[in-house]
């Protein structure tokens, strides 16, 4: 190999180890009602927004804030949900929560408590082939009680791109026959007993698993959120499955 080839070669291979480490960065960042115009002299409902801004390869840091924002912009949408919002930005999105407040307040005096968001996303998995996210909300704009939920993004940081729950997985069948298994031990259910003989409500009295899954350093989460499989009185059912159980199952690297 002449000197030519071999500078060609370590540029190369220079290149490639420098796509596959492509390190991002997760900080953290808070918004509240007291960051928006709109508060400056005049009272406003509690909101506040906690979520993760990702640096580093400036393309798809942006698709992966993208996402992350979009998340919490639908959250706090009190418009049409058939219709995209109209806020662009997250804190035009508390501006927006605030201002519904307002125009219902004037409209139901007799309304009562004020309304309430709370909105986060945090990072509960940082590895050169996957980021995860875990992403909550919790709104209480009038009646008996709030409502919140739970679900998780998984992205691949060599290119932004969204990863499906499923894709965690490399036999799906498989894990979710042991999830089953798990669920029922933390709930009470033995194996020879219908999964709704306690009060859930899976379709056909057959096991599924959460549309979302989660995953930490040490977990799989199953999160089913409140009305997902029982009343809302139950509140949400989580299943925590260490890693280390499930991993013949895992496509993901440890």
């Amino acid at each position: 190999m002449n000197n030519k080839s071999l500078v060609v070669l370590l540029w190369s291979l220079m290149g490639l180890s420098c796509a596959e480490e492509n390190v991002l960065t997760v900080s953290p960042n808070n918004l509240t009602e007291a960051d928006v115009a709109v508060c400056d002299d005049a009272f406003c409902p509690e909101v506040t927004v906690s979520y993760v801004i990702v640096s580093g390869e400036s393309s798809i840091a942006e698709t992966i804030n993208t996402k992350i924002e979009t998340f919490i912009i639908k959250a706090l949408n009190l418009g049409d949900p058939e219709e995209e919002p109209k806020a662009a930005t997250v804190a035009e999105a508390i501006t927006h929560f605030i201002e519904m407040y307002r125009i219902h307040s004037a409209e139901f005096p007799d309304m009562g408590a004020a309304y309430f968001a709370n909105v986060s996303v945090t990072e509960t998995f940082h590895a050169p082939h996957l980021l995860s996210f875990e992403l909550k909300n919790y709104l209480f704009t009038g009646g008996a009680h709030g409502y919140g939920s739970t679900i998780f993004l998984h992205v691949d940081p060599l290119t932004g791109a969204e990863i499906s729950s499923e894709a965690l997985f490399k036999d799906l069948n498989g894990f979710k026959a042991f999830a089953e298994k798990k669920f029922r031990e933390a709930n009470g259910i033995p194996i020879s007993e219908n999964i709704n003989t306690t009060g859930f409500w899976f379709e056909k009295d057959t096991f599924t698993l959460p549309e979302y899954i989660g995953i930490t350093d040490q977990y799989i989460i199953l999160r089913y959120n409140q009305y997902d499989i029982a009343s809302y009185a139950a509140g949400p059912i989580e299943v925590l499955i260490p890693r280390k159980e499930a991993e013949t199952y895992l496509k993901i690297k440890s």
